[in-house]
């Protein structure tokens, strides 16, 4: 059935990811080795026996990727090369186009500060970015849009998404999101940490303190985190903060591993 899906004009969010779990054989999260190039095959193959042209985005996947092996692509990559109907992952790239944004965005719809987006929260978001983008929906495609964001991105299946797994969405070069998540502490060293930045022990930091502790962490970790961008770094965390407040909770979405 993913196949035939392969063949439509539009695809819609529930048969885009039959499709995603269709190739991704192994269910590792990628499509890749001989499970993308029997995608491209089996995808020229749909679209020919359609009578439709490979779009744009197609013909430049299948030329980066067509011969290259030890090539392999993510979920988020996939929105990108199909012809999804209401695209509104891609809507999401296109009103959030930054870090800051997506930080400010987070901070809005965690209404109870839960250090989750939860199911109901992220209908609400997601609501909010149709009108945003000026496209029809309707109740149940919301709630179709809702559940497929969840298993799209809610990669450990708790039914709610964490800042990094809805960090996924944004572009790679804006992503420093996900740049932390391979450098994140545990919960014990990060609190001490933050108590030793904390130089005024007030329970929070300014953007003085976080400067400080931020050229310290990547000057750490500089092989994974450019310290030319501390100060994207820390206008995008800030905007977790209250009224210029960073708590400890709030600095713990981006530097504490999650030991659950």
């Amino acid at each position: 059935m993913a196949k035939a899906y392969l063949q439509g004009v539009e695809i819609s969010a529930s048969q885009f990811l039959d499709i995603f779990h269709h190739y991704d054989n192994d269910g590792n999260g990628y499509i890749e080795g001989k499970e993308l190039q029997n995608f491209i095959k089996e995808l020229q193959q749909a679209r020919k026996q359609a009578g439709l042209e490979l779009t744009d985005q197609m013909k430049a996947f299948v030329e980066e990727y067509e011969k290259n092996t030890e090539g392999k692509i993510d979920i988020v990559e996939l929105v990108q090369i199909l012809p999804f109907e209401e695209n509104f992952l891609l809507f999401f790239r296109q009103q959030l186009r930054s870090c800051t944004e997506f930080v400010q965005a987070w901070r809005r719809y965690d209404a109870d500060h839960s250090g989750y987006i939860e199911a109901e929260e992220l209908k609400n978001f997601l609501r909010d970015l149709m009108k945003k983008a000026k496209k029809p929906y309707d109740d149940k495609k919301l709630e179709e849009y809702t559940q497929t964001t969840l298993k799209i991105f809610d990669s450990n299946n708790d039914g709610k998404l964490c800042l990094a797994e809805m960090a996924r969405l944004l572009p790679d070069d804006e992503n420093f999101i996900l740049k932390f998540q391979g450098v994140k502490m545990p919960r014990k060293e990060f609190h001490k940490i933050f108590e030793l930045y904390d130089k005024d022990g007030n329970g929070y930091m300014d953007e003085n303190e976080l400067d400080a502790l931020l050229r310290d962490f990547c000057e750490k970790n500089k092989k994974v985190l450019d310290t030319a961008k501390i100060p994207t770094y820390k206008t995008a965390i800030m905007a977790l903060s209250d009224a210029g407040k960073l708590y400890e909770t709030d600095l713990a979405l981006v530097l504490c591993a999650d030991e659950n």
